[in-house]
């Protein structure tokens, strides 16, 4: 019987579970531990008819016909969800790679990474499940991607969001050079603009124009002569070799480099700020962005992601998520109102400096608790069936709550689809919002930020609402998921100390 896994951590891990619970299992053999529960199943019956009185007639066959039932229902219990019978090993793990072929992305598999080789053998042990385990396990993973195949598939727009906000300018002397281009080139040539006032054209127009003069590659100072076409590098670039007739007058350096007019400096294929502004880009991400914004061409989409990395805030660490203004729209009733809403807005603005890395944080940490759940109550399984005497009860509750963990999967994979898809909606193709910005509505209304509050929550609320369902059903589930919230505070926490340390630097600059 093959056993599917749905990540590396909950491979290895299903293995270590079940090579723990072998041993107790073991254990509880060699000590004689697992006869126990059938004397208390004796004991409990006779207690039970004896205090029933003594008008039900022969109390001494109703008894044994009533221990003799709950003795064979023990023996059922512990051949099939006690005894360790099907062999698991790294052999019949699977990584299951079901999602991605759906989706047409690929995943390693482990046996193209260090893992097989890592923990192929743990000590050379192996071990092995009890049957109606490896058959639940089977039935769950099935269920789980049948439900997780059900969900249309799509980019996540939300990690790309992340990405590309979390795309620095690594090399300080690409950095300085934007610095050197914003002061000689995009200065100047904006101050020109204003002295010049030139027509912006009809009024439909001049918006957009305003937002293409509001970042150092304007299309516009490119484009209209006695802009970047007049001004120049005030130093030496050594990837423009001198030139006496551009560069008359200007001293010539050792080294050969010369003084290229701003539209070179930006423009010019391979060497240019432009060209090696994106090659800070991860080529995947682009990829990604290339293939969502298909209403747009290439040329647009690089231009919007290189506007988000020339931007000053990426020039710098600590300040992510800097850009988080929101727009108090609609009349309101009173001063007081407009007041109270403007305020409650500037501190959703600000708290998402910490909430949102802190949120990116637990969505990480998220599979991994679970990975560990799982293995803890893979381990737990033997312990629980001799507390709980071997009753059949036990065992289904058991059942539906080891069931329960393993659909969670299909809990974090639906939140993560909504979270994507409702920023598609809102800024994809025909959407209201949709002039392409890679930070995908991160400039936008304030309501945005509420509701991105709100889909970072999700990624727990849904399986504890999951969880909490199953008592509708009788099944008291109790504090199942509890490790979720626990397990993620401390990263959610530390997730969030970055934004803080962004509010405090903001606060003194203040």
């Amino acid at each position: 019987m093959t056993l599917m896994t749905n990540d590396y951590l909950e491979y290895y891990l299903t293995l270590v579970g079940w090579l723990i619970n072998n041993g107790i299992w073991n254990m509880i053999s060699d000590t004689g531990i697992y006869a126990v529960p059938f004397c208390v199943i004796i004991v409990k019956e006779w207690l039970k008819v004896r205090g029933e009185g003594a008008d039900e007639g022969n109390k001494g066959v109703l008894s044994l016909a009533r221990i003799e039932t709950s003795i064979y229902v023990g023996y059922v219990v512990v051949a099939l969800a006690g005894i360790p019978a099907v062999n698991v090993s790294f052999g019949t793990l699977q990584f299951d790679q079901s999602r991605a072929e759906q989706c047409q992305y690929k995943l390693p598999s482990p046996s193209e990474t260090g893992w097989e080789t890592s923990f192929s053998s743990l000590n050379g042990k192996s071990a092995q499940v009890p049957i109606w385990w490896a058959f639940m396990h089977s039935l769950s993973k099935g269920f789980t991607s049948g439900a997780v195949a059900a969900i249309p598939c799509g980019l996540d727009l939300r990690q790309m969001r992340m990405e590309v906000n979390n795309t620095k300018v690594k090399n300080p002397l690409l950095a300085q050079e934007v610095g050197d281009f914003a002061h000689y080139c995009y200065g100047p040539s904006r101050a020109r603009f204003f002295m010049r006032q030139p027509d912006l054209g009809s009024a439909a127009d001049a918006p957009e124009t305003l937002h293409d003069l509001s970042w150092i590659g304007s299309k516009y100072f490119l484009n209209t002569p006695g802009y970047y076409d007049t001004d120049y590098s005030k130093t030496p670039r050594t990837s423009w070799p001198y030139d006496a007739i551009r560069d008359a007058g200007l001293p010539e350096v050792t080294g050969g480099g010369g003084y290229p007019n701003c539209k070179q400096w930006w423009s010019d294929s391979g060497i240019g700020l432009r060209d090696r502004l994106l090659a800070q880009v991860d080529p995947d991400l682009m990829t990604n962005m290339l293939k969502w914004a298909n209403w747009l061409s290439s040329d647009e989409v690089e231009e919007s992601v290189i506007r988000q990395v020339a931007a000053p805030r990426q020039q710098m660490g600590g300040a992510v998520y800097s850009d988080y203004g929101g727009q108090v729209g609609g009349q309101q009733n009173s001063l007081g109102n407009g007041a109270s809403r403007a305020a409650g807005y500037v501190g959703i603005a600000l708290g998402t400096i910490a909430y949102f890395p802190a949120m990116d944080m637990v969505r990480q940490a998220l599979p991994m608790v679970m990975a560990f759940l799982k293995m803890a109550m893979v381990i737990c399984m033997p312990l629980v069936l001799i507390v709980g005497a071997y009753q059949l009860q036990v065992a289904m509750t058991m059942t539906v709550l080891f069931f329960a963990l393993i659909f969670v999967d299909f809990w974090f994979q639906l939140a993560r689809w909504i979270d994507s898809t409702i920023l598609d909606a809102l800024y994809g193709s025909g959407s209201p919002y949709q002039n392409f910005n890679p930070t995908l509505g991160l400039d936008n209304a304030a309501q945005d930020l509420v509701l991105n509050y709100v889909m970072g929550a999700m990624f727990i609320i849904l399986p504890m609402f999951w969880v909490g369902a199953l008592g509708w059903a009788g099944i008291s589930a109790g504090s199942l998921l509890d490790g979720l919230a626990k397990g993620t505070k401390d990263v959610q926490t530390q997730g969030s100390r970055g934004g803080d340390i962004a509010i405090d630097v903001a606060k003194k600059s203040i």
